[in-house]
This record gives C-alpha cells, sequence and structure tokens, in this order.
C-alpha cells in the first residue's frame, strides 16, 4: 500500500504534517477530514532519488492549470448544472471540449472518482494543489444544501475578483517597477564605465579632489574590483529573503511588514480585508458554521498575520464570544468592518453586511489602485533627483574647480 505525506490543520488552526499509508490520496484526505483535519497537500512519498527527480522534471515542465482555467470551470459548472444537466454529463461536455491536456486529465479524474462513489467535494479534495480549501468547502455545502449551482457563481465571482485585483496591481506597478529598473541600471553603467573614464582625467589634474569625487570613485574602483562578489551577495540575499518567508515564522513577519510599508501598504491591508469579508459572506450565506468558516477563510486571506488573528477570531467564538467582541480584540480590522460586524449581529444579517464591506474595500481597493501611479510618481522624481545631483557634484565639480582656476 502506498505512503503518503500529508499537511494540514486542526481544529484550532495549527499546522500538522505526518504519513499514512492508504490506497490513494482521495482516502487519506477523507481519514484527516474524519479525524478533525483540514487537509492542505497530500502527495506520494518518492521512492529513490530518481523518481524524486523525475517527478521534479515532470513538475517543473508540466502544464499548469491557472486561475482562469478555474473561473471558466465554475462558471461552465454554474450553466450547466442551471440547465439540469447532471453532474457527470457535465463534467464529460467540459472534457471534450477543454483545450488543455491537464484540464482534460483533471476532468476525467474527477469523473472516475464520481463514478467510484465519492461526492463531488471528495474528488476536489484529490486535487489540492489545484482546488484551495476555501472551494472544496464551498462544494460540500453546495452539495448538503442542494444549490450546488449557486455555489459555483460564487466561486466564480470570488475567483474573479481575485483575479481582477492581481491584474491591477500588476497594472499599477508596472511603470514604478520599470523606473526603479531604469535607475539600477543607470547606476551600474555609470560606476563601471563612466566614473572611472573620469577618474583617469582626474588623475592628470594632480590636485585635492572634492570629498564626493573621492566617495563616487571609491565607490566604482569597488564595484570595478568586486562586482563578481555584489552579485553573490545580492543572489545569496535574494535566495536567503526566499528560504526565510517560506517559513511559518518569516512569512508572518514578511506578511505584517507588508501592512506597514507605505502607500503599498494600505492598498495590501484593503484587499486582504475586502476578501477576508467576501469569503466569509459567502461561506456563512452558504450555511457554513461561523467556526469552520473563520478555519476555511483563514486559509484564504493570503496574509498569514491576518490570518493569525482570524484564527483568534475562532478561538473567542468558540469559547463563547461574539464575533464583533473577538474581532475588536484582534486589532487587524478597522472601525467600518467592526460597525458592520455589530449591524449584522445585531439584525442576523451578518452575510449582507460582510458582502456589503467586501464592495466597499474592493472600491477603494480600485481607486487606491487607480492613484498608484501618481502617489509613488513623487518618490521617484525625489529618488532621481537626489542620484543625478549626487552624480553631478562628484563627476563635474572638479571640472568647474578646474575652469575657475582656469579663467584667475
Amino acid at each position: 500500500m502506498p505512503l503518503f505525506v500529508y499537511k494540514g490543520r486542526n481544529a484550532r488552526g495549527e499546522l500538522v504534517t505526518g504519513r499514512l499509508e492508504s490506497p490513494d490520496n482521495s482516502a487519506v484526505a477523507t481519514q484527516l477530514v474524519n479525524s478533525g483535519i483540514i487537509p492542505i497537500d497530500i502527495s506520494q512519498a518518492g521512492e529513490g532519488v530518481q523518481g524524486t527527480v523525475g517527478d521534479w522534471l515532470a513538475r517543473v515542465f508540466a502544464e499548469r492549470i491557472t486561475l482562469v482555467d478555474l473561473i471558466f470551470f465554475s462558471r461552465q459548472m454554474h450553466t450547466l448544472l442551471k440547465a439540469g444537466v447532471p453532474i457527470l454529463r457535465a463534467l464529460a461536455g467540459l472534457q471534450d471540449s477543454a483545450r488543455k491536456r491537464a484540464l482534460a486529465e483533471l476532468l476525467q479524474d474527477l469523473r472516475y472518482s464520481l463514478d467510484s462513489g465519492r461526492e463531488l467535494n471528495a474528488a476536489l479534495r484529490r486535487h489540492l494543489n489545484i482546488f484551495s480549501p476555501f472551494y472544496v468547502a464551498m462544494v460540500r455545502v453546495g452539495e448538503m444544501t442542494g444549490r450546488l449551482e449557486e455555489t459555483f457563481l460564487s466561486l466564480y465571482n470570488h475567483l474573479e475578483f481575485e483575479r481582477d485585483m492581481r491584474e491591477r496591481v500588476k497594472s499599477a506597478l508596472r511603470y514604478p517597477s520599470f523606473v526603479v529598473a531604469a535607475m539600477a541600471a543607470a547606476v551600474v553603467i555609470i560606476n563601471l564605465f563612466v566614473i572611472p573614464a573620469f577618474a583617469k582625467v582626474y588623475q592628470g589634474f594632480k590636485a585635492e579632489l572634492p570629498f564626493m569625487t573621492k566617495l563616487l570613485i571609491g565607490f566604482s574602483d569597488f564595484m570595478v574590483q568586486s562586482w563578481p562578489v555584489l552579485l553573490a551577495i545580492v543572489v545569496g540575499t535574494a535566495t536567503a529573503f526566499r528560504v526565510y518567508i517560506s517559513t511559518t515564522n518569516g512569512r508572518y513577519r514578511w506578511d505584517r511588514f507588508k501592512l506597514r510599508v507605505p502607500v503599498a501598504g494600505k492598498i495590501v491591508l484593503k484587499a486582504t480585508l475586502a476578501r477576508f469579508a467576501r469569503s466569509f459572506a459567502m461561506a456563512f450565506k452558504s450555511g457554513v458554521p461561523v467556526v469552520q468558516a473563520l478555519t476555511v477563510v483563514a486559509q484564504v486571506v493570503d496574509n498569514d498575520y491576518v490570518a493569525h488573528r482570524i484564527e483568534q477570531m475562532r478561538d473567542g467564538v468558540e469559547r463563547g464570544e461574539s464575533i464583533l467582541r473577538t474581532a475588536g480584540a484582534t486589532g487587524a480590522f478597522t472601525p467600518a468592518v467592526l460597525q458592520m460586524i455589530a449591524v449584522g449581529e445585531e439584525t442576523g444579517e451578518l452575510d449582507d453586511m460582510m458582502m456589503e464591506v467586501a464592495e466597499m474595500y474592493e472600491r477603494e481597493v480600485e481607486y487606491e489602485l487607480r492613484t498608484l501611479s501618481q502617489q509613488i510618481e513623487p518618490i521617484l522624481v525625489i529618488g532621481l533627483g537626489v542620484l543625478v545631483l549626487l552624480l553631478a557634484l562628484g563627476v563635474f565639480l572638479p571640472l568647474w574647480e578646474l575652469g575657475r582656476a582656469a579663467l584667475k
């Protein structure tokens, strides 16, 4: 019987790992769910180095299922189920029309799982690298309540929001990233080629050079002589940073730091709160218990710092406290969110209030992203001006002094 390695979160949201022997990963997922663990990743343990290397190469060059594929899948499933098409026929039709081989194989596996007697959420749970725990939980609730087509429509709207936010962020950061990259390239070229040429001219002056010129020449000499070391430091720092943020503590600290970055921090916070509010509203409206909804939503917000605060909310709700009290104690939510939660709990329309919060922050994020370039532009202009001033003082100041001496 094959051995599987799993990662998951227990009822308190803590990360747990382990190994289980089981016929397939679906059976492993079922065992974990029955034991109170929400699976995050299930993979078969490698057999030897060759198999591991081969699996790694296969994963690197394999065709991937993107977020856009999941959006189309959710929308098409909603349309087909709403039209009364049975699930197996719907999956078969989508498989026949799939252009990606990976997507066709995924749909084939889903059909096989359903033919074997599994529910759709159990079939999706076999592919947690594609379907998030939130997606699987929502489908499970949709099957239990008989509102699966509405669930797929909600998931489509949710995924469309995620894609739209990512595209807006990329578009807003394109211009600042280009300017910063151009400035960095200019600094490297000037220090490697321009300043050394001027340094040879200055040597013929046989005069005391200004401090700024000495500083620029010294830094240029250091870059020319030690550029392999500098390159190794840059690569090593980038690698160490990636390794650090891949750890639990590193990811938590990095996500907390992102919320405090000037200009960008408020956008990240609002986008995270919008994602939390929309996901919680969807889960709550679908009939997911509050504790389970908070557990699943904590894995969707894409920020470990906020996720930790949501888990604190869940622990408070488990102790019998109100959602408003626990949300206020975390210190991660704005007064607007807390006010909406208070109204929602008082009127019994918490899902509607949270959806309004999501729409409000989505509009604010859209406005912030539209004006992001305008907010960053003064900072870039000041940085570019300081760079030009330093270069002008260091490079041309000796020439000005020489000209003044010649005129005298």
